[in-house]
């Protein structure tokens, strides 16, 4: 691994030992989780009435795409089976349905009327890593935060924003590093 990205927590390592994940999908979700570590401590400064609980968004970008070790082919074309299959797999290996969620979430933001503010930081940083922007998703953060705090949606907005272009920065970088493992 690059000295530089953070290590997926050891319960993650663990599942993705024990499901064959392959190095391309180890390589994407500690991506998305050195992402979401700098995500989480960036909103949590700058939005602190936006309670949200850290680990979860940890866990959840460090396991969101977990699914495609069942669906390898999932990995290098787009698809949605691995959501589903994601979320079963987890369940079956003991990961409580609360954090279980996130590989559906991860996807069905848009559309799942039960996410929360964990669930669309864990989409927020599956996009940063790689550079997109999804405006759709960017808006519902800040409706988000605008229920949670009550602050000034302009503000928000502004600030999220840069949070985003600091995260998206290297996104060139991760891309190179995550396309050198074998799928």
């Amino acid at each position: 691994m690059a000295p530089h990205f953070k290590r997926l927590p050891e319960q993650v390592e663990d599942i993705c030992k024990s499901v064959h994940a392959p190095p391309r999908l180890q390589a994407h979700l500690t991506l998305v989780h050195d992402v979401a570590c700098s995500l989480t401590a960036e909103f949590g400064i700058k939005f602190p009435e936006a309670k949200f609980t850290t680990e979860d968004v940890l866990f959840g970008a460090a396991i969101h795409d977990i699914g495609k070790a069942i669906c390898p082919e999932e990995l290098v074309a787009s698809g949605e089976s691995h959501t589903e299959k994601g979320f079963s797999l987890l369940k079956s290996l003991g990961i409580p349905e609360r954090r279980a969620r996130f590989a559906l979430t991860h996807r069905n933001w848009k559309d799942d009327t039960t996410v929360n503010i964990e669930d669309l930081l864990v989409a927020l940083a599956d996009k940063c890593w790689k550079g997109k922007r999804v405006s759709d998703l960017e808006t519902k953060i800040v409706d988000e935060v605008v229920r949670l705090t009550g602050n000034d949606r302009w503000q928000i907005f502004l600030t999220l924003d840069g949070i985003i272009e600091r995260l998206s920065a290297d996104a060139d970088e991760r891309l190179a590093w995550q396309a050198s493992f074998p799928a």
